[in-house]
């Protein structure tokens, strides 16, 4: 989005609302409509949609120190109400168009680091102890402090480096680059296709909604992601009725059979708040929750800060508006997340996708999380839009968030270095929170070889040592005995 644009979006002078509603959203005031904010909700909802079918997987498929799984529906229940109830209350007390529902990656560290050595609800009882810690560290305006703290060029790195890391998850998740196996021998991770060639059908489909969508938003039609995902979700269920596919990947593009499905909710408050420390040592407790609350503090920063400046929302001082309540809310999501048994709840950067759409308001998010809430009966047909034609939504915001690197003095290497790693870390390790921390340290590096110390903040030197301890986590374990 350019800079007039972003102007465009927040006129001078604030326009009286048309209703109350209008008023207390300021979708006038942002330079929005209701048409506009209805859209972006749609669009933001239908990019991470595939939740609704990834949660379950990654922890249905995984056992805890007793041998037990969770259930698959279930799973699906407390995964869509976690969404649907953070990303309404979001909308209404933040006024920002952030979903929020289960994280990616923080889902992994409970399936895989955290459930085999304890049981479910002890393990979910470590989510929920994080997602506290979070609200005390908002509550004490710690978090908010620290993001504060950040220069404005390494914050819009992060924006850059956050639109180069969906884009990516865009082309894998279609299948439009793979990884190489190990076997291969070669040094290069990632190729073509699956062969090193595009083929397939659901490739196909990947390939033209990216050029119908970059196509739609060169002619600046209005709903242009929207429609894209729309029409090549029509488009997948015809090939998908006339062609042997062999799969899709998480979702198959087709009709289903059973329109209405009852929810189940028998996940719903089955955790243990201490339990864990019965299972463990404490220190390996601790190591655990610092992990979680590392990578949840800083996906979730990234994620508001690159929505928000996308949006055009930041103030003249480049912070977030009502940062304090987002954050708190945030918190808040990693501890009803726990609580549900859907593994920590944070803000999803496929809030992009709305922000594409012309999303500048909280009022989305009533139209997301609303989907999210009617996905509790209608999971078989709210979820049969394929990865291929939701990704290219993903590679289009990609673009959008990656203009802001016009705005990073290049020639300055203090600054220059620092945002191009954090740029480079994220989508090269598929973590925001890797690039932000590694940009952090080495901002603080240079600024101390130049011997410019004292205009690094303190809150930025106590960051970079966490983020010392975050990657050397490994030997940090095996210093303790903790494996």
């Amino acid at each position: 989005m350019s800079d007039a644009q972003k102007v465009a979006d927040r006129p001078a002078a604030e326009p009286p609302g048309a209703n109350s509603v209008d008023r207390f959203f300021k979708i006038s005031a942002r330079g929005s409509t209701f048409a506009r904010e209805i859209r972006g909700g749609l669009a933001t909802f239908f990019t991470m949609a595939y939740i609704l079918v990834l949660n379950p997987i990654i922890l249905g498929n995984a056992k805890d120190k007793y041998g037990h799984t969770l259930d698959g529906a279930e799973l699906v229940t407390a995964t869509a109400l976690v969404a649907a109830v953070m990303t309404i209350i979001m909308g209404v007390g933040g006024n920002l168009p952030l979903a929020l529902a289960a994280g990616l990656g923080l889902n992994a560290v409970v399936a895989f680091q955290i459930a085999p050595l304890m049981s479910w609800p002890d393990a979910m009882g470590l989510v929920v102890l994080e997602g506290l810690l979070i609200c005390v560290l908002v509550v004490t305006g710690l978090r908010e402090a620290v993001m504060h703290a950040i220069p404005q060029p390494l914050k819009q790195a992060i924006s850059v480096g956050i639109g180069l890391f969906i884009a990516f998850i865009g082309f894998v998740d279609a299948g439009f680059v793979s990884r190489i196996p190990d076997i291969a021998g070669t040094t290069v991770p990632v190729q073509l296709g699956a062969t090193g060639a595009l083929s397939g059908w659901p490739i196909l489909v990947f390939c033209l909604g990216v050029l119908l969508t970059i196509g739609l938003l060169a002619r600046k039609v209005k709903g242009a992601i929207l429609i894209s995902i729309l029409t090549m979700t029509v488009v997948a269920i015809v090939i998908n009725s006339v062609a042997d596919i062999k799969s899709w990947g998480l979702t198959t593009p087709k009709v289903p059979e059973d329109i209405v499905a009852a929810p189940e909710f028998g996940l719903i408050g089955d955790f243990s708040l201490f339990g864990s420390f019965g299972e463990t040592t404490v220190i390996t407790v601790v190591l655990l929750i610092f992990t979680l609350l590392l990578s949840d503090f800083f996906d979730t920063m990234g994620a508001v800060f690159g929505i928000t400046a996308e949006a055009g929302l930041l103030d003249e001082e480049g912070k977030v508006p009502n940062l304090g309540r987002v954050l708190l809310i945030d918190g808040a999501a990693a501890v009803a997340g726990g609580a549900a048994s859907s593994s920590s709840a944070t803000s999803y950067i496929e809030s992009a996708a709305g922000v594409g759409e012309g999303s500048r308001t909280g009022f989305s998010n009533l139209v997301t999380g609303g989907l999210f809430a009617v996905a509790l009966f209608l999971t078989p047909l709210l979820t049969i839009v394929p990865m291929q034609a939701a990704a290219p939504a993903l590679v289009a915001v990609g673009f959008l968030m990656m203009t802001q690197v016009k705005n990073i003095d290049w020639d300055k290497y203090e600054i220059a270095i620092p945002a191009f790693l954090t740029i480079a870390v994220m989508p090269f390790t598929y973590s925001i929170t890797n690039g932000i921390g590694a940009g952090f340290l080495a901002f603080v590096l240079i600024k101390t070889v130049l011997g410019k110390a004292k205009e690094v903040h303190w809150l930025l030197w106590a960051t970079s040592a966490l983020f010392l301890v975050y990657f050397a986590i490994n030997p940090i374990q095996q210093l303790f005995g903790v494996r």
